[in-house]
C-alpha cells in the first residue's frame, strides 16, 4: 500500500511541474502565458529571450499584414511609389470583407492614407488596393510576400492572401518566431512609426474613423505598434512591440481564447524582457586583434575581419563585462573568404554572453611557380 501511495505521490508531483519561462525563471506558463505560441525577441539584436511553441504552423490572422506593410514600406523606400500617389480602389480590394474602410469602386485614396488604415484599423480592402498598386496584382503582390519571406530564411510561412482572412484558406500559416523576424525588419523603417502609435484618425475629412485595434497603445508605456490579428480559427493575436531606454522588443502572441488574454500576454512577455534585460554596447580593441601569419602565400599575412555589433544584449546585473580574444596564429594558404581567424568572446561572471567571429575578408592564393617567376622578372 505504501508503495501504491508513493508513486501516486511521485506522479502527481511529476505532472504538477511548472513550466518556466527559462530555465532560472519562477513565472509558470500558468500565470504568464496565455496562448498557443509565443515569442519575446530583441529587436536591436535577435535575441531570443522567451518562446513557447514558436515554431508551430499557425492562422496569423491579420498578424499576416506585417508582411504586407514590410512590402509598402519597401516599395516606398525603393521610390517605387509615395505617400502621396493615389491609389484606385478596384472591385476585388472592395469586396475582401472583415474590416474595412468600405473603399467604393473607382475611389481614391493616397498611399499614405490606405497605409494609415490598414496599420490602425487593419482594413482588408486598402491592404488589397496597395498590394494591387504595387505589384499588379494580388496574386503578383502574395507571391511577392512568400518569396520576401524565403529570402528572410523563414521556412514555417505561407501566405495564400494579404490580409490574413482564413475562412477559405488552406494552406496560409505562420508561426511566432517567423512573425517576430517580419516585425523586426518592419522596425528597421522609421515611418511606420508615424502610423503605429496612432489611437484614433479619421479618413474622409472625418467621416471615418480609425481606431487602433491595438489597445496597449493606449495602456502600455513605451510601446511602439505593431498589429492585431483575429479570427474564429486563429483566436486572438497580437505583435507588440516596445521600447523603453534603446531597447526594443517584439513580443508575438498566437491563438489566445480572448482579448484579454493576448493582451495580457504580450503585456507580461514585454515585462519581463523590460525588467531582466538591458543592451551592451562593446568597445573592441581592435589592437588585441593581431595579424594571421599565411604560411605559402602571395600575402605573409592578413588582418582579421569581424562584423560590427553596435549593442549585445545582456540580463541585467550582469557585472563586469571581459573580454577574450582568440586568434589564429598562422594559416596554410590558400585562404578563403569568410574562412575562420578566431574569435571574440564577451564574458561575465565564468558565463559566456557572446561570441563574434574573426574571419578572413579576402582571398589569399598560394604560391605557385609562375607567381614565383613573375616576382623574380619584377625584381630584374
Amino acid at each position: 500500500m505504501k508503495k501504491v501511495l508513493s508513486l501516486i505521490i511521485s506522479i502527481v508531483m511529476a505532472i504538477s511541474v511548472p513550466l518556466y519561462v527559462n530555465a532560472d525563471e519562477e513565472n509558470t506558463r500558468d500565470d504568464f502565458d496565455y496562448s498557443k505560441s509565443s515569442i519575446l525577441m530583441c529587436a536591436d539584436t535577435g535575441d531570443i529571450i522567451y518562446e513557447n511553441n514558436a515554431y508551430e504552423h499557425l492562422s496569423p490572422a491579420s498578424v499576416t499584414k506585417i508582411m504586407s506593410i514590410l512590402l509598402v514600406l519597401e516599395a516606398i523606400s525603393d521610390g517605387k511609389i509615395s505617400l502621396d500617389d493615389k491609389v484606385s480602389a478596384s472591385q476585388n480590394a472592395v469586396a475582401m470583407g472583415g474590416s474595412q474602410i468600405w473603399l467604393e469602386v473607382g475611389e481614391e485614396m493616397t498611399v499614405d492614407e490606405l497605409l494609415k488604415a490598414v496599420v490602425v484599423a487593419s482594413a482588408n480592402d486598402a491592404c488589397a488596393a496597395l498590394g494591387e498598386f504595387i505589384s499588379g496584382s494580388l496574386p503578383s503582390f502574395i507571391e511577392d510576400m512568400n518569396r520576401k519571406a524565403k529570402d528572410l530564411g523563414l521556412e514555417n510561412t505561407n501566405f495564400e492572401n494579404c490580409t490574413g482572412l482564413d475562412d477559405t484558406a488552406t494552406n496560409h500559416y505562420s508561426c511566432a518566431y517567423d512573425l517576430a523576424v517580419i516585425a523586426r525588419e518592419v522596425l528597421k523603417y522609421d515611418l511606420i512609426y508615424n502610423y503605429t502609435t496612432i489611437w484614433l484618425d479619421y479618413l474622409r475629412n472625418g467621416e471615418t474613423e480609425l481606431n487602433n485595434t491595438n489597445k496597449l497603445v493606449n495602456s502600455y508605456n513605451g510601446i511602439t505598434g505593431l498589429k492585431t490579428g483575429t479570427t474564429s480559427k486563429a483566436g486572438f493575436c497580437v505583435c507588440a512591440t516596445a521600447k523603453r531606454e534603446d531597447m526594443n522588443l517584439i513580443a508575438v502572441v498566437l491563438g489566445s481564447e480572448t482579448s484579454e488574454n493576448r493582451f495580457l500576454t504580450a503585456t507580461n512577455l514585454l515585462d519581463y524582457g523590460l525588467a531582466n534585460y538591458e543592451l551592451f554596447v562593446p568597445d573592441i580593441d581592435d589592437s588585441a586583434i593581431t595579424d594571421v601569419k599565411i604560411i605559402n602565400g602571395v600575402e605573409k599575412s592578413i588582418k582579421p575581419s569581424y562584423d560590427l555589433f553596435d549593442k549585445i544584449l545582456i540580463k541585467k546585473g550582469s557585472g563586469e563585462i571581459e573580454y577574450s580574444y582568440s586568434v589564429t596564429d598562422n594559416l596554410n594558404a590558400p585562404v578563403n573568404i569568410n574562412d575562420k581567424l578566431g574569435e571574440i568572446k564577451f564574458i561575465s561572471d565564468n558565463n559566456e554572453l557572446k561570441t563574434i567571429r574573426l574571419y578572413a575578408g579576402k582571398e589569399i592564393q598560394k604560391i605557385k611557380f609562375s607567381y614565383i617567376f613573375k616576382e623574380l622578372l619584377n625584381n630584374i
